[in-house]
């Protein structure tokens, strides 16, 4: 028997629709579960891409990625910005104070990190804002930024007056602490757990009110190799003088990456489960169609057709499973993907709350990224699974005594 006329059969078997046949109704049904398992996986799989991309773009670009403390205030840290700045592998450097702080608008206060940048400077947090806003900070001495969700808590809005509040390193000696009138000249909307704490000052304003004099807390330290900063903290550590300390992105968001990934791999194994649950009722599928066809399995017999044709026509009829529902399983996933973010804020709006939040999550709106390798890799697996699947019914279709089905037809 040609390819060609087991493809025939096989098609006919799988997709003979308005036949009202059996075979037509389980093949529809084997694909339907398949379709179901494939879209779904593509779509929790774009999901986590997605969180693992805001992770490492968005977050980590607002982040440093090294910073490089001193158990002293730097005073003269240009040199030392300067050496570091040499270094192939890093892409920048700039001075940063970081403080505790209270931020007290009226009766309303709340606790939040202050962290002073140069005016001039654009990379970090500052990157998150807009030219115009840049330019005001950098023109504002005494001008303020808040993270939206730390401003919202505070009921403060752009143009307020705020009394910033720095605490002394001595709690016991209230002479210390230092209190500034600031202007909230505008707000930190990353959309990121930033925005829940973080509070930007001009770089002079924070060294004097953390007390040093005119000196730094450190430098922040931007990289190439986002993955290779415990060695280059470690190389930087080796041509500095003694005083001097790191500490990188992976000790403080780490834990978070760390988890993305490892959700994304446990998601991924509980979902390729759910693929071979449907491959597996490909095989009670295709059993029950090979019962309901064992005549026409005889009747093939009869005319000529081998045991290897039979089970290239299950086989073919396995694989027709497996492209039908490989392609619209992905077709299904890709755009329930795309359809997820605009489903999650109608559901939020329509419900009047709000699923993720920066003071719970990294990031307030759920990311997607669709990568074409996952979408291939799980219509591969799909498919293999599914000719797989088909090898016993094919097996047992070929191993039928015709002339036993027959007499029992005829009985």
């Amino acid at each position: 028997m040609r390819l060609r006329d087991q493809g025939r059969i096989a098609l006919r078997y799988s997709f003979a629709f308005g036949r009202g046949y059996l075979s037509t109704f389980l093949a529809s049904l084997s694909a339907l579960g398949l379709i179901l398992a494939i879209a779904l996986l593509i779509a929790v799989l774009s999901v986590m891409n997605g969180f693992d991309k805001e992770m490492r773009e968005r977050i980590l670009a607002l982040v440093p990625h090294i910073s490089v403390y001193a158990t002293e205030p730097l005073i003269d840290w240009q040199p030392v910005a300067s050496a570091i700045r040499a270094r192939p592998e890093v892409q920048s450097v700039q001075p940063f104070v970081q403080f505790d702080a209270l931020f007290m608008r009226g009766r309303d206060i709340e606790t939040g990190i202050g962290i002073g940048l140069p005016g001039a400077g654009h990379e970090g947090l500052l990157a998150a804002l807009d030219r115009d806003l840049q330019q005001r900070f950098t023109a504002a001495p005494s001008g303020l930024l808040l993270g939206s969700g730390l401003a919202h808590r505070l009921g403060a809005a752009p143009g307020d007056s705020l009394t910033l509040i720095v605490p002394g390193a001595d709690s016991s000696n209230p002479a210390e602490t230092q209190f500034a009138a600031v202007t909230l000249i505008g707000l930190l909307s990353t959309g990121t757990e930033l925005d829940e704490s973080a509070a930007v000052v001009r770089l002079e304003l924070a060294s004097e009110l953390a007390g040093l004099s005119g000196g730094i807390t450190g430098l922040q330290v931007r990289v190439m190799d986002l993955f290779n900063v415990h060695g280059l903290g470690w190389s930087l550590l080796a041509d500095l003088p003694v005083g001097y300390y790191t500490t990188n992105w992976m000790m403080t968001h780490g834990n978070l990456y760390s988890a993305i990934q490892l959700s994304r791999d446990l998601v991924s194994i509980l979902l390729f489960s759910i693929i071979g649950v449907a491959a597996f009722n490909v095989v009670s599928s295709l059993v029950l169609v090979v019962f309901d066809k064992q005549g026409d399995i005889a009747i093939l017999r009869t005319l000529g057709a081998s045991g290897a044709d039979i089970t290239g026509i299950f086989l073919l009829q396995g694989a027709m499973i497996g492209i039908i529902g490989a392609l619209l399983g992905s077709l299904s996933g890709v755009l329930l993907s795309l359809g997820i973010p605009r489903l999650v804020m109608g559901l939020e709006q329509l419900l009047g709350m709000r699923f993720l939040s920066t003071d719970v999550y990294p990031v307030s709106f759920l990311p997607v990224e669709i990568l074409v390798s996952d979408v291939a890799w799980v219509s591969l697996v799909a498919f293999i699974l599914c000719v797989l699947a088909a090898l016993y019914p094919a097996r047992r279709a070929a191993r039928l005594a015709p002339a036993q089905i027959l007499h029992q037809e005829r009985v």
